[in-house]
C-alpha cells in the first residue's frame, strides 16, 4: 500500500482510461457485487470533482465531490467505493479523510451532506457525520441522509 497515489480531477481532466476505470469500479461494486440494477451514469459526473487513488496505475478507491447546490444544498460526497481487494486495509477511511479535506480546501465547504447506505452508518460516524433523516430506499437499498459540520 506504499505506492498509493491520490488525485483529484474535474470531469474534463480525466483521461479516457481513468474514466473507464472509474465506471468499471463503480459497476463492479454498486451493480454486480450489490446485485442492484440502476442507472449509475446519471449526468452528474460532469459537475463533480473526482477523487481517486491508484496503485500500479489501477484505480482502487474513488469518490465524487460536489459543490454546494450541485447535488444537495450543502457540499456532498458520493459514489464512495473501494475495490474489494483493498477493503480492510483502511483505504476507505483514507478515502473519506481525503474527500473531507478536499471539500474544505478546494470547495471551501465544511458542511457536507451525504446519502449513505444504512449499513455504513457507523463508518461515516467515525468521520463526524450524523444521521439527519429516516431510512429511505434508493434503488431498493436502505439509505439515510447524514451531515457533517
Amino acid at each position: 500500500m506504499e505506492n498509493l497515489n491520490w488525485q483529484i480531477k474535474q470531469f474534463n481532466e480525466l483521461s479516457t482510461t481513468q474514466t473507464y476505470q472509474i465506471l468499471a469500479l463503480r459497476s463492479l461494486v454498486f451493480v454486480v457485487e450489490q446485485n442492484c440494477v440502476y442507472q449509475d451514469i446519471d449526468n452528474k459526473d460532469q459537475k463533480a470533482f473526482h477523487l481517486f487513488c491508484t496503485e500500479n496505475n489501477q484505480i482502487i478507491a474513488y469518490a465524487r465531490l460536489f459543490k454546494a447546490g450541485d447535488y444537495f444544498n450543502e457540499a456532498s460526497i458520493g459514489r464512495v467505493v473501494v475495490h474489494p481487494n483493498y477493503r480492510g486495509k483502511n483505504t476507505g477511511h483514507e478515502l473519506m479523510q481525503q474527500a473531507i479535506l478536499l471539500c474544505e480546501n478546494i470547495l471551501h465547504e465544511t458542511k457536507i451532506t451525504i446519502s449513505a447506505q444504512q449499513y455504513l452508518k457507523k463508518f461515516y460516524e467515525t468521520h463526524g457525520f450524523v444521521q439527519t433523516s429516516a431510512m429511505y430506499l434508493e434503488d431498493d437499498i436502505p439509505h439515510i441522509q447524514m451531515q457533517k459540520g
